[in-house]
């Protein structure tokens, strides 16, 4: 019997994968390891192969086959699957975020929308698939991988399996589903981003002499103005797309100081550029970052890293032919099925940047994902499993 959809989601929200967005953090709700060993279990009692992929303690990728009507080494086609484990943290949420509700055709709990509401989409689509063995069926594989909301890690390690796991993976798949909250519209492009972090140096004294210390906070003043100027007269410049607009910068973080009483000798920022198709992620750094120090006052010591996450764009290319596939499953549910562009991140570089056609396409909003009382309809989650079930059928 296949799965049942909000049983299935309602399970998944009960277990916490939070990620922890590069702090250093303790306690049990963090790490994606409660999520992959249910997967675990669910595939075996589905009776599919599976595969864990280890990419850091507590951090596993684990993917299952669907094997479809002609097998994937006799040349019968193969699609991937490709959903995230992981969630953001829950601070400040008005809502139980592991408690999950269902109520006036929606689904409430931290995941509901990103992405555990797609996740469960594509689990019960597998389960109905792996049961009525359509004529004609690719072969589908699910990559249900970790880290995609901070560091986009998991699902560049999945590429290897068909490198060095031929048994389980024979090849690199012919096309790439990403599960994101699109509205049941097709993202066939979106932006890329690069996070770099700044910090000023200065020299401690006690508040009440001042003059005698060397204040890094209002160094870094001169900075963030810098960085302001650029981010509202040159990147805009820089670029535009039909379906992205243009690029942008922002300063999102920024800390200094230990307390009140004491002139600060340090300060640091965390910056944000987002990319348009075709631009580089180092140049945009390192521009950036030109122009910023070449009007400093001589007195500032600004000191920046490397760049310590960087994901290319989605661009369009190539990905023509399996978003029109895309849609007509979308239509065919009841969904838009428009293509779009996005300006947010998501695992689809890492398989697009192989030559592998790519889209991202999934229930819920964006709107929704992330907030306080994180939700999603239930008529998204039918649509999209009854569209995901459709499309191993398009590839037979």
């Amino acid at each position: 019997m296949p799965l049942d959809l909000l049983n299935t989601l309602c399970d998944l929200v009960r277990l916490p994968s939070v990620n922890p967005m590069g702090r250093d953090v303790q306690g049990d709700v963090y790490y994606e390891h409660r999520v992959t060993d249910y997967l675990q279990q669910l595939f075996d009692r589905l009776g599919l192969p599976w595969v864990r992929q280890t990419v850091a303690p507590g951090r596993d990728n684990i993917l299952a086959r669907l094997d479809g009507e002609v097998p994937v080494m006799d040349g019968g086609p193969l699609l991937m699957f490709e959903v995230h484990q992981d969630t953001v943290p829950v601070e400040g949420m008005t809502i139980e975020p592991w408690q999950p509700e269902v109520r006036q055709g929606r689904v409430y709990g931290r995941g509901a929308c990103d992405i555990k509401g797609g996740m469960a989409c594509m689990l019960t689509a597998l389960s109905r698939l792996a049961e009525q063995r359509p004529p004609g069926m690719a072969t589908v594989v699910l990559a249900c991988t970790v880290d995609e909301e901070y560091g986009f890690t998991g699902a560049r390690h999945v590429g290897r399996l068909w490198q060095q796991d031929r048994d389980f993976l024979p090849r690199a798949p012919d096309a790439v589903v990403v599960s994101e909250p699109t509205e049941l519209d097709v993202v066939v492009t979106h932006k890329g981003v690069v996070r770099w972090r700044c910090r000023t140096r200065g020299r401690a004294a006690h508040s009440s002499q001042p003059q005698l210390g060397h204040n890094a906070i209002y160094d870094m003043a001169h900075v963030v103005a810098a960085l302001e100027r650029y981010a509202n007269q040159i990147v805009p410049a820089l670029g535009e797309h039909p379906l992205l607009g243009r690029p942008s910068l922002s300063v999102g973080l920024i800390a200094g100081g230990i307390s009140v009483n004491v002139v600060p000798d340090d300060c640091s920022i965390e910056i944000d550029r987002r990319m348009l198709p075709g631009e580089d992620e180092r140049t945009a750094w390192q521009q950036a970052m030109e122009y910023v120090t070449r009007d400093l006052p001589p007195q500032i010591r600004l000191e920046y890293d490397e760049p310590h996450q960087a994901v290319p764009a989605l661009a369009q290319d190539g990905n023509q032919q399996l978003a029109e596939r895309v849609s007509r499953a979308a239509r065919a549910a009841g969904g838009p099925g428009r293509s779009i562009g996005v300006p947010y991140g998501t695992d689809a570089p890492a398989f697009a940047s192989a030559g592998i056609p790519t889209v991202v396409f999934g229930p819920g909003s964006i709107a929704q994902a992330h907030t306080v009382d994180e939700w999603i309809a239930v008529e998204q989650l039918e649509a999209a499993t009854e569209s995901y079930y459709r499309l191993p059928c398009e590839f037979g």
